[in-house]
């Protein structure tokens, strides 16, 4: 184990130069922010070097740097984002390329000599438990982590890469998996990147990890680790139940086969026509794939709306008796739901079951509507319930699809963009679709 571990550390740990290189940069910046704030009188407003690259757990080649701009406590809502917008323009004019982002508050966002940069305005306040914004806990993770690591970084880069390599690393709503922090949290609770899977790989739904043993709230996430700066939060509250069990799969399968692979693997290839085509001529089910123009959003406005969106079409098509096996969503410049049907038609008659013969007033009442009906083609008696045969409103999930997608629950965005015009793709038309990104979502899949 440890000449993989070795083996996997000079892949992906930062070179001295690296590091150096990231200090001069991240120096340069919170200088230049230091500048502009003193030039326009600001009193009490510091910078400071957040997050993985401050605290010595990030991996080579992942050139990120968080740098929050904390104003005091006393500042207004309206003047932080106003003076921590102006300082990050005011930066971000020497950049490569930037833009703002829109959060609980305004935020820029940079290419700056090879790193990708967040400009963050936050309060500084006394504690993590007191904050104003979102935000304002950031430098408290800081603080506990340095104080609490004790050399265990490259653990911390062992485990994150085998958390990317199993496809369950990112706290974004897109990935729904383990947030930075949070591996750094498990490293200090169980002591070692190997002693962290070896408990992993007997976990359960509803695991509690309280480090400070400090928790005041039941939380009802798959798996609940205590923020050590905050004892109300959850730190994996943005883990999703199947990110969780993939971890504890992954976990078992590499104690009992260690291989380096699994630390370079979630780079899936992109699924060839011909594949396509194999897989779904072996399933015999239907494939439908409805896609639209990716709304001009952040991902934390877009991807809760389209978990909506999937989450209102399938229990749609159920309801119209169309079996969904599966469902999937992917995004780029355009998103698709990706569904996998029994069977896209259904015959012209549907079953449509009354009231039991006994309850009178409600038997008579659906008697009376179908038994001499010219649309029922028959009506009768099963199991002491009327039951009519009746022509199907919908013989195909496309057509339904095309009429009631309007009116799913979508979000505002979404909707938007399926108003302004969407396509639904059936088997083989699929092939349609080209994007590298796509297909290897597709490889996976389907």
């Amino acid at each position: 184990m440890e000449s993989l571990k070795k083996s996997i550390l000079e892949k992906i740990k930062p070179t001295e130069k690296e590091r150096e290189h990231l200090t001069k940069v991240a120096d340069e910046l919170m200088y230049k922010i230091d500048c502009l704030t003193f030039k326009v009188g600001l009193v009490g407003v510091k910078t400071q070097l957040v997050g993985s690259a401050a605290r010595g757990t990030w991996i080579s080649g992942t050139h990120d740097l968080d740098i929050f701009i904390t104003f005091p406590d006393d500042t207004s809502r309206e003047d932080l984002e106003s003076y921590g917008l102006s300082v990050g323009r005011q930066v971000a004019k020497e950049a490569e390329h930037w833009d703002e982002h829109y959060a609980e508050h305004p935020y820029v966002k940079m290419r700056y000599k090879g790193f990708d940069v967040d400009l963050v305005p936050c309060y500084s306040v006394s504690s993590a438990s007191s904050i104003i914004s979102a935000v304002d806990r950031t430098p408290f993770h800081n603080e506990f982590i340095k104080a609490n690591l004790n050399g265990l970084e490259d653990e911390v880069l062992l485990l994150k890469q085998f958390m990317r390599g199993t496809g369950v690393y990112g706290s974004e709503l897109k990935t729904e998996g383990f947030s930075g922090y949070l591996t750094e949290l498990l490293v200090i609770n169980y002591g070692s990147f190997e002693k962290v899977l070896e408990a992993a790989s007997n976990w359960r739904p509803g695991l509690l990890l309280d480090i400070l043993e400090h928790g005041k709230l039941k939380f009802e996430d798959p798996l609940v680790v205590i923020d050590p700066t905050d004892p109300k939060r959850n730190v994996a509250a943005a883990l999703s139940l199947d990110k969780f069990c993939t971890f504890v799969d992954m976990a078992r399968s590499f104690l009992c086969n260690p291989d380096e692979s699994m630390f370079f693997s979630s780079l899936i290839p992109p699924i060839s026509d011909n594949e396509i085509v194999e897989r779904l001529e072996k399933k015999g089910s239907s494939l439908l794939a409805i896609v639209f123009k990716t709304p001009d959003v952040v991902d934390d406005i877009f991807y809760p709306q389209f978990a909506k969106m999937e989450n209102s079409v399938v229990p749609m098509l159920d309801k119209n008796e169309f079996t969904v096996l599966k469902a999937g969503k992917w995004s780029g410049e355009d998103s698709v739901v990706m569904l996998e049907l029994m069977s896209g038609t259904l015959p012209n008659v549907k079953m449509h079951r009354g009231p039991p013969v006994w309850v009178r007033d409600h038997a008579e009442k659906f008697r009376d509507k179908y038994v001499d009906n010219e649309d029922a083609y028959s009506f009768t008696i099963k199991d002491g319930f009327y039951v009519a045969e009746i022509p199907r409103k919908h013989i195909s999930a496309v057509e339904l699809l095309k009429k009631e997608l309007a009116n799913c629950s979508l979000g505002k965005h979404i909707s938007k963009s399926v108003k302004e015009g969407f396509e639904i793709l059936e088997g083989e038309q699929v092939l349609e679709l080209k994007e590298d990104g796509f297909r290897s979502y597709l490889k996976s899949w389907l």
